[in-house]
């Protein structure tokens, strides 16, 4: 190999890592936040996005169950994203990062302020905090979320992420987001509906472990 052939081939890995590492940081920065943390009954919560006079547009649907087609789930909240502007409006999730919790990276991509909502059973299980998320208020339940008495009283994680929602959006989801959705029609909030499966080898697992077919 002569100098110039040497040297053509130096700038190629010089090129080459100079672009890892700016696709490193960039992918490192679109979600650096330090999350502020709170533990807070639902009136709380509720009076602490009053103060911010701003829409709240809050996504449910799978989260440790994931989706069979993630790419889709994260395509249609995509497009409902793009419905409001990050100037007045706040993206609210479950403040993990699984299943729904990856719109929080698409929303901090496009600007928004994140925030989440989450039962202190996430603190018992030392469940992951999405790096996305601004906001956690951690609320204390001794369930995940859903109604506790039928099918009119809600948790008090599901109260408070209904009673801090303008627009709930839910993409697929199981029981706690369907009862969310419940909730939230009658208190007459707006409510989008997008079908989506859950992961199938994972509810394949599931179901075995419950004896199920």
């Amino acid at each position: 190999m002569n100098r110039e052939s040497a040297a053509r081939g130096w700038q190629r890995v010089m090129s080459a890592c100079v672009l890892t590492a700016v696709l490193s940081v960039g992918t490192a920065t679109a979600c650096d936040v330090a999350p502020v943390i709170r533990y807070a009954e639902p009136a709380a919560v509720k009076a602490f996005f009053e103060r911010q006079g701003k829409r709240v547009v809050t996504f449910v649907g799978y989260s440790g169950a994931g989706y069979e087609n993630r790419p889709a789930m994260l395509d249609e909240a995509g497009r409902m994203l793009d419905r409001w502007s990050p100037t007045d409006t706040i993206v609210n999730i479950g403040a993990t990062p699984d299943g729904i919790g990856a719109v929080y990276d698409l929303a901090k991509q496009r600007g928004f302020t994140t925030a989440g909502i989450v039962s202190t059973q996430a603190k018992r299980y030392a469940a992951e905090l999405s790096p996305c998320v601004d906001y956690v208020f951690y609320v204390e339940d001794d369930s995940w979320g859903g109604f506790v008495d039928g099918d009119t009283t809600l948790s008090p994680t599901s109260t408070a992420m209904v009673d801090a929602s303008d627009v709930m959006v839910a993409i697929g989801g199981g029981a706690v987001a369907r009862d969310e959705l419940i909730a939230a029609k009658r208190a007459h909030k707006t409510v989008h509906f997008i079908a989506a499966d859950m992961h199938h080898a994972k509810a394949i697992e599931k179901a075995q472990k419950k004896g199920l077919p």
